[in-house]
This record gives structure tokens, sequence and C-alpha cells, in this order.
């Protein structure tokens, strides 16, 4: 099955962190996610842009309206994700907790929907 991790994070505590400790995090990172792939686990992954260069598109009553940024209330940012390949949920938590960021924000780990039995279901091929 496959799954998603929504990988947030807090500003304020990702600020706190000293440069050289990120640049290590993140290579670690970067070995599990080559490692996760080789094995067949990780289907995809990327980081995002930061939030301030978003737009958010709302439609309400047939009115468009577009504002500047995420919409959140929260302090914490979509900071980037992976698409994993796993066994079971707590296959795909042990996953998650391979990497460091939920100490600084949090990791949501949600499983993707089969879209092809939604298609066939609602009729659309």
């Amino acid at each position: 099955m496959h799954y998603l991790t929504l990988i947030h994070i807090d500003p304020a505590l990702l600020a706190e962190l000293p440069a050289e400790e990120y640049d290590r995090l993140m290579r670690g990172c970067f070995e599990k996610a080559d490692a996760l792939r080789d094995a067949g686990c990780l289907l995809g992954s990327q980081q995002l842009e930061d939030p301030a260069g978003a737009r958010t598109l709302r439609v309400r009553d047939g009115l468009a309206r577009v504002t500047d940024g995420p919409f959140a209330e929260t302090r914490e940012f979509l900071a980037g994700f992976n698409l994993i390949e796993a066994d079971s949920m707590d296959a795909a938590m042990a996953i998650a907790r391979e990497f460091p960021w939920a100490r600084f924000g949090s990791i949501e780990v949600r499983p993707v929907r089969d879209m092809q039995a939604v298609r066939s279901r609602v009729g659309a091929g």
C-alpha cells in the first residue's frame, strides 16, 4: 500500500538548529532516502520552497479568491513529502520515524487512496 508522509516544520524550532547540524541531518535524510529508494520503499520525495512564495485559491459561492501564502492556522508549514510503499500503517510509521523532522514539527502519515478504484466507482474509466 502507498502512504504519503507530509513533513510539517515549525520555522522557530528549525531556526534554533545550527547550520552544521541541519546539514548533518539533511545528509542523513538523503542517505536514508537513497537506501529506501534502492529497497523499493521510497517512490518519490520532494522538498517544498518557503511558503511565502505560495498562493491559495478558494472558490466560495462562485467567487474565486487568491491569497498569498498557504492557509494555515498553525506555525507549522508543509515543507516536503515522501511517497512510500509499506505493508501497513505501522510499517509506514516505522519509516517516518527514521527521519528527524518530527523534532522540528510533525510528520503526518496518510494512506493514499486507490484512484483507479475511485475512477471505476464513479464511472470515469
